[in-house]
């Protein structure tokens, strides 16, 4: 993953001090919540959308784009400040996923198909809470928060999005928005790499060796800085003009993989107890046999062939595909002595 978040801020759209003297939010003394807005402001709002998958043409902007609605108690309506877009904003846009999201969307393929157009984009957002559904309690009307939003949801590049309490936090008050904007995907998707799926923790990094393959992008980048705070040594792998940046980070040992090939570099090193791939395809035939054997080592990767065995074989054939794939990796590192994990931002 080597390129990084883009940040776009929501300077098209209407400020927030504005809206709020003008149509402030106000909640009823039997615990119901509303926001009043004008006519035109309930129906609809300024948004980034696409009307089809393809290049960059089809990105379109429009002041029209329908304006969100709280359907469930749980759920609340975030003001837009700054939006982030990834590489899988990028993917989404050309029809990556399109079949999984579709089920995920839709499980009962009630809705035509094409039905999730206009499509918003970006996974980032960070904003302030504009109304809140009757279930929530941990969070009221103007709340500074940040998410990551799941990639079946409408995005950020909007005015207005709605998510479910349980996918926001609070924003950290010494972040502006901008700043904030452009950490929520990759942290949560390093966490659950480094964390859920590859077992470490801070009491757990002091004697580990860990490997990062394209280790200047988002992912990578944030990786670098959480296992550095936790005392593991680091490995990276990344272009030459990148590596001042990631020793800055804290990188322990920078590998160029310009510099000839990069597999015979990292085989003179001392073996490792788990590598985060970042890249994905050829790298996973010689990134096997850097892993120290019958240790308990892992090998996370954030590039599976799950959605494209879903996008090109349909849902059932494509799982079926995916998971014969796994288990023959799963069964050649155990061979190997070795733990092998797939896993792809969040649910990507």
């Amino acid at each position: 993953m080597t390129s990084a978040n883009i940040l776009v801020h929501t300077r098209l759209l209407v400020p927030l001090r504005k809206a709020c003297a003008r149509n402030p939010p106000t909640r009823l003394q039997n615990q119901s919540r509303r926001i009043s807005t004008s006519r035109r402001c309930r129906d609809v709002m300024p948004a980034w959308v696409i009307d089809k998958y393809g290049s960059n043409d089809v990105l379109r902007f429009t002041r029209n784009a329908s304006f969100p609605s709280i359907t469930f108690p749980n759920e609340v309506m975030v003001k837009v400040f700054a939006a982030g877009l990834n590489p899988l904003d990028v993917s989404m846009r050309g029809g990556y996923g399109a079949a999984t999201l579709s089920m995920k969307r839709d499980p009962l393929s009630i809705s035509r198909s094409g039905s999730e157009f206009p499509l918003i984009l970006g996974r980032d957002v960070s904003g302030v809470i504009m109304e809140c559904g009757l279930g929530v309690k941990y969070f009221q009307e103007r709340d500074e928060v940040w998410a990551a939003i799941p990639p079946w949801k409408q995005g950020s590049l909007a005015e207005f999005v709605v998510l479910s309490a349980n996918e926001i936090s609070w924003k950290p008050k010494s972040l502006s928005h901008t700043e904030a904007a452009a950490m929520p995907y990759v942290a949560a998707t390093a966490w659950s790499a480094l964390v859920n799926t590859g077992g470490l923790s801070k009491d757990k990094c002091g004697n580990k060796r860990i490997l990062i393959l394209g280790g200047s992008g988002g992912v990578g980048t944030f990786a670098i800085q959480l296992l550095k705070a936790w005392g593991a040594h680091v490995t990276v792998t990344c272009s030459q003009n990148a590596e001042q940046f990631v020793r800055g980070l804290g990188a322990d040992h920078v590998v160029d993989y310009t510099d000839g090939p990069v597999d015979v570099s990292l085989s003179g090193l001392e073996k490792f107890d788990l590598i985060l791939d970042n890249i994905g395809g050829d790298t996973e035939r010689w990134a096997l046999g850097l892993l120290k054997p019958w240790s308990g080592s892992k090998y996370v990767t954030l590039v599976t062939p799950f959605m494209q065995n879903m996008d090109r074989l349909g849902v059932a054939d494509g799982m079926m595909q995916t998971a014969a794939t796994l288990a023959s990796k799963a069964l050649k590192m155990k061979r190997a002595g070795s733990q092998t994990f797939n896993f792809r931002k969040i649910l990507f």
